[in-house]
């Protein structure tokens, strides 16, 4: 990231015409179904105040608080749906013991994309996501629905979210061969804590014109520095029903996250601003990433989370971020970066990677 950048310096999503911006609301936190959302008014509180600073990229789901999500977005919406960009996502099971109503299936999509558009008061959804592999529907299925509806004029672009990267080069590789709609948008979780996407999902992304956006780029909370050693507790199970519940079961509330974020506390302290704004501008450096989402329960937390697009971090700052969350990256990606592997295949001559 160079430069400070601002809620209306947009950016291109993936291989595509359309314009984001740099950070994206995401409104998992509208509505207080899960026991832990933010009411009503601060819902609208959260909507207005990112949209009057130019932000236009909504992020929702109709597995989001129960439908609520996105009902609020339909609301909150009315009279500026044009200059906005709402994305949502279908596959999560909504009627317990029927198994129709969770998957990847045509059924399925048609079915809440029809619901989704209802909620939000639209004719239109601007991105649709599939939002997590369900390891059983044929790609083919998946790709032709998808398409269908794009012809219909029910979607205008499509992305694909928590999937292996060797999935979604298949299917990306599919749409082009048989002339289908392309995805244009990864959703992954990315962040200091979570960096093992960087292995095979990111560098996937930049190649095949997919722009990543990530989720929980603050870890769950566990990045702006909330948490101690004394909230280490077992993870439960089932949608957690508070903050905190959320970052144990997703693995971010661990001593080795608690060590990246005390970190983070230290570098803030030493750039002169808070850790959440530290671990965001760190994503929006990634080259691959287009807009983190941003995922505030109270306008206090999105006026910070804002300031993270003014933040820049010095190459000294960078480096102990980089040391502080490295992974192993692995076989085959150590191995082929060994030197002796590089002399090999250079004849130990120096080549210059692809930019």
């Amino acid at each position: 990231m160079n430069g400070k950048l601002s809620l209306d310096t947009y950016r291109l999503l993936g291989r595509s015409g359309l314009r984001v911006s740099p950070l994206s609301l995401g409104t998992m936190t509208f509505g207080s179904d899960w026991g832990w959302g933010a009411d009503v008014e601060e819902s609208r509180r959260l909507f207005d105040t990112y949209v009057d600073r130019g932000g236009n990229f909504i992020d929702t789901a109709s597995f989001y608080t129960n439908g609520s999500s996105e009902q609020l977005v339909g609301t909150f919406s009315e009279g500026k749906r044009e200059r906005l960009v709402l994305a949502t996502k279908y596959t999560l099971a909504t009627r317990p013991g029927d198994p129709n109503s969770g998957g990847n299936h045509r059924k399925n999509m048609v079915r809440t994309v029809e619901q989704s558009l209802a909620r939000m008061k639209t004719d239109y959804i601007d991105l649709l996501y599939l939002h997590a592999w369900d390891g059983t529907t044929p790609v083919e299925e998946v790709l032709r629905a998808m398409d269908d509806l794009v012809r219909a004029g029910k979607v205008l672009y499509l992305g694909i979210s928590d999937t292996p990267a060797w999935q979604v080069s298949r299917m990306q590789a599919l749409a082009d061969v048989r002339g289908w709609t392309p995805f244009v948008a990864l959703q992954i979780e990315y962040s200091l804590i979570q960096r093992t996407v960087e292995r095979e999902l990111m560098p996937m992304a930049r190649e095949l014109g997919l722009g990543v956006i990530p989720w929980s780029p603050l870890a769950s909370g566990v990045l702006t520095g909330k948490y101690s050693k004394a909230d280490l507790e077992p993870a439960g199970s089932g949608i957690a029903t508070s903050r905190k519940g959320v970052a144990q079961v997703s693995g971010s509330l661990s001593a080795r996250g608690l060590a990246i974020a005390e970190v983070v506390k230290e570098v803030a302290r030493s750039v002169e601003r808070t850790p959440a704004q530290v671990a965001l501008a760190w994503t929006l450096r990634n080259p691959a990433v287009t807009s983190p989402i941003i995922g505030a329960r109270t306008l206090a937390q999105l006026e910070d989370n804002l300031g993270a697009l003014e933040v820049e971090l010095p190459d000294n700052v960078l480096a102990r971020l980089h040391e502080a969350s490295a992974i192993e990256m692995g076989f085959p990606h150590d191995f082929l970066a060994t030197p002796a592997m590089q002399a090999t295949m250079s004849g130990g001559v120096k080549v210059e990677p692809r930019r």
